[in-house]
């Protein structure tokens, strides 16, 4: 007797997001597909899960030769399983300021925000894996990331309208291209995936290897530590609303410096974030407690620069002026 096929290790855990964020899908249900191994694996998961409801998603970015290849294996592979497939070319290019991986990334969320809408899908599933997590996790330590960085990437999150998901961050990547091969399902393997001047693919070539030999099996683990950062930023979040209220957005000055200074830091952080879209660093919020600490006066002037604008004082209250409109000094 022939054995049956191995099952697909996406579908258990596929089971396991849709049962805490996906309950009641209705409507199509798309799949970020590059065409790789990961998204491969999570398309034919979808499928199997969804037969007439899933859709591919493929965003051409034109940053490399091979990527013609990648949308025409695409094409073909969901020809091949009755599966809908669009396509949408977006250029890539990253501005000044802003790096390459920043900018495509940016281009391709908002791309598979558009197909997703035109399609009709109840949300997007992205096929980042147990290895991503731990990259994501490891390059916000190397930059002194707070909670929200450790947090890595989230399971469920939201962007241009879209929901957007990640059902594989327990599961390795290898675990996913030994049952490709095992069945005999072709994917693309993207060369840039290995190009030493990407921090990240440094990360996976010498850092992850390096861990697996002092801790081996490390990503659930680390997996677990960008959980625990995430839910303490939810209760930091929730903190911030409730002192918000009492501050004001933009905040009093004497009511906030009733505060704690690291309740002060949270309340900023957020006023910050949700009012004008920016985040300050460290030395510039440590800089901003000073002047609010040193506050005492109504003639104390307070203008600190955050991101591309400035904190000001105006009147009792704080105030973020963005540079289009930031007075000389």
């Amino acid at each position: 007797m022939t054995a049956a096929p191995a099952p697909n290790p996406c579908g258990p855990a596929l089971d396991r997001w849709c049962a805490r964020w996906l309950p009641d899908p209705s409507g199509f249900i798309a799949v970020a597909y590059s065409a790789g191994a990961d998204s491969t694996a999570l398309l034919l998961a979808a499928r199997e899960r969804w037969p007439s409801r899933a859709v591919a998603l493929h965003v051409h970015h034109g940053l490399q030769a091979a990527a013609d290849g990648f949308e025409s294996h695409g094409r073909a592979f969901c020809e091949q399983l009755g599966l809908p497939f669009s396509s949408s070319r977006v250029q890539a290019a990253h501005e000044q300021g802003q790096s390459p991986e920043e900018a495509a990334r940016d281009k391709r969320y908002r791309a598979l925000a558009d197909m997703a809408q035109q399609a009709g899908a109840a949300c997007v599933l992205l096929g980042q894996h147990a290895d991503d997590q731990a990259e994501t996790l490891m390059l916000a330590l190397s930059r002194g990331a707070g909670l929200p960085g450790l947090a890595a990437m989230a399971e469920r999150f939201e962007r241009h309208g879209v929901v957007f998901g990640r059902p594989l961050l327990g599961l390795p990547s290898q675990v996913l291209r030994e049952w490709l091969l095992a069945q005999g399902h072709a994917f693309v393997d993207d060369p840039t995936n290995t190009d030493p001047r990407y921090t990240r693919n440094r990360i996976r070539s010498l850092l992850l290897p390096a861990w697996e030999a002092c801790f081996p099996g490390f990503r659930p683990m680390l997996a677990r530590s960008a959980r625990h950062a995430a839910q303490a930023q939810t209760l930091l979040d929730d903190l911030a609303g409730i002192d918000m209220a009492q501050t004001g957005a933009p905040p009093a000055i004497l009511v906030l410096k009733a505060l704690s200074r690291e309740r002060q830091a949270n309340v900023l952080r957020r006023w910050l974030r949700s009012s004008a879209g920016v985040a300050a660093s460290t030395v510039q919020l440590d800089e901003l407690l000073d002047q609010i600490a040193d506050c005492t006066t109504r003639g104390h002037r307070i203008r600190i620069k955050v991101a591309s604008g400035f904190v000001t004082r105006e009147g009792e209250r704080l105030a973020f002026v963005p540079p289009d409109n930031t007075p000389p000094i």
